[in-house]
């Protein structure tokens, strides 16, 4: 049994695989037709004059993927011969049979190692179809010539699996800036894999916070801050599949800078407008909240917040809209209110309102005028008699003079501001009912 020369799909004194033979995308995997084309060459190329090179055996695809189709190909098979069996492993047990066929009838009979997937066929060919794992192996293939001597070859196979969607995982979720480090890990672990990281679409930088594992499977980010965030992609190979992981981001949290606030305008007359309030901050990643008051504002219909809520336009302005504003800006960790900014609203009065207070004013004052006339008038009324007569050259209504010593209770005239000062509440029996009643 002679020793292999180079390795199939490969040039003599070269490294190189051939372009027939190089791994291809999605495991690497060959279509039945190109399985059956390289069949139905080695079918043809069956008969050809034997040399003197003892059998090979000839694994297609070279790089086999975890559900492919793979042909083990009998090569420089000596003419004529009685029959091909194939087994599984290095040695020839009938244990380890999976089938064996008799060339002049075409009559084949499985072993107690076929599992179902393998067709043997005339020219000594094995073929296996959706091949696992677990068919990665060695193979012999043993030829009996029609002089009953036997010659065998031994193949293997190595299947490998395409590999599934990695997943980066994290051991802290939340990381404080400065303050933690991050550990991230690509998963699942399989063998004969390696692993490549990417940070926002390139190539790990060279730092001495970023640390990768000997098997460059898991990454530390030391002491991490927000320039670290990535988002990371993790890449896993293998012979016959590539695959990436879906972007992961980390959320690191830090103290938010204190926002502030700015107005287009902070004295607006009612019903005017419009009044816009900018909330100025250099955080990005951050939600914004508007305040009034102290409290969560509710937006009324005449206000509009912008599509990343840092602009609050009211419009028009109603006397309802005075009042101290802030806003507030926060991450998952942190956040932060900018100062107090008043806005004043100004209004007019109604211009009904005060031609009615007007009239109002002035029927009240008419009505106190008449109240007071109307007092004078009685007071005046009810002091007449207490008034001296006319001096008419004191004679009475006989002609005759009259003195003023004649007159009953007579007494001398007061003047009416004492009167006012010192009322007399008995006036009307003071009234002197003999006063024009001659002698």
């Amino acid at each position: 049994m002679s020793e292999p020369g180079p390795g199939p799909g490969f040039q003599a004194g070269s490294d190189k695989p051939l372009p027939s033979r190089s791994p291809r995308p999605v495991g690497g995997r060959q279509t039945s037709r190109e399985i059956k084309s390289v069949l139905a060459v080695s079918l043809l190329t069956f008969w050809t004059p034997p040399t003197t090179a003892q059998p090979t055996i000839e694994t297609v695809p070279l790089l086999a993927a975890e559900g492919s189709d793979v042909l083990l190909l009998a090569h420089n098979v000596t003419k004529n011969p009685l029959g091909y069996a194939w087994y599984r492993g290095e040695r020839v047990d009938n244990t380890q049979l999976i089938g064996s066929c008799r060339v002049a009838t075409n009559l084949t009979t499985k072993g107690p190692a076929h599992s179902g997937s393998e067709t043997l066929y005339p020219n000594g060919t094995l073929l296996i179809q959706s091949v696992t794992q677990e068919d990665t192996g060695s193979y012999t293939l043993l030829v009996t010539k029609d002089d009953l001597q036997t010659e065998r070859q031994t193949g293997h196979l190595h299947v490998h699996p395409v590999l599934p969607t990695p997943v980066i995982t994290s051991n802290n979720s939340n990381p404080r800036e400065h303050k933690d480090t991050v550990v991230l890990t690509c998963g699942p672990e399989t063998q004969n894999t390696s692993y490549m990281w990417w940070i926002s679409n390139q190539s790990l930088p060279k730092s001495t916070r970023l640390e990768l594992s000997e098997d460059k499977r898991t990454l530390k980010v030391v002491t991490v801050t927000r320039k670290e965030k990535g988002p990371y992609v993790c890449e896993t190979r293998n012979p016959v599949s590539i695959s990436h992981s879906d972007p992961f981001t980390l959320d690191v949290l830090y103290p938010v800078v204190r926002p502030s606030l700015q107005a287009s305008n902070t004295t607006v007359p009612e019903h005017e407008g419009p009044v816009v309030l900018t909330c100025l901050t250099d955080e990005t990643g951050v939600s914004i909240r508007w305040l009034f008051k102290g409290q969560s504002l509710l937006l009324a219909e005449r206000m509009t917040l912008s599509s990343d809520s840092s602009t609050l336009t009211i419009d028009p302005v109603s006397r309802e809209d005075a009042g101290g504003y802030q806003c507030e800006v926060s991450n998952r960790g942190n956040s932060s209110r900018s100062g107090p900014l008043r806005l004043r609203v100004t209004w007019r009065e109604n211009a009904r309102a005060l031609r009615v207070g007007a009239i109002t004013g002035i029927v009240i004052g008419v009505l106190l005028v008449l109240t007071l006339l109307a007092v004078l008038g009685c007071f005046i009324f009810l002091h007449r008699g207490n008034w001296p007569p006319a001096s008419t050259s004191g004679r009475g209504p006989s002609g005759s003079s009259v003195s003023q010593a004649s007159l009953p209770d007579a007494r001398p005239p007061a003047p009416i501001y004492q009167e006012l000062l010192c009322p007399d509440t008995d006036v009307y029996c003071n009234i002197s009912h003999q006063a024009d009643v001659g002698p």
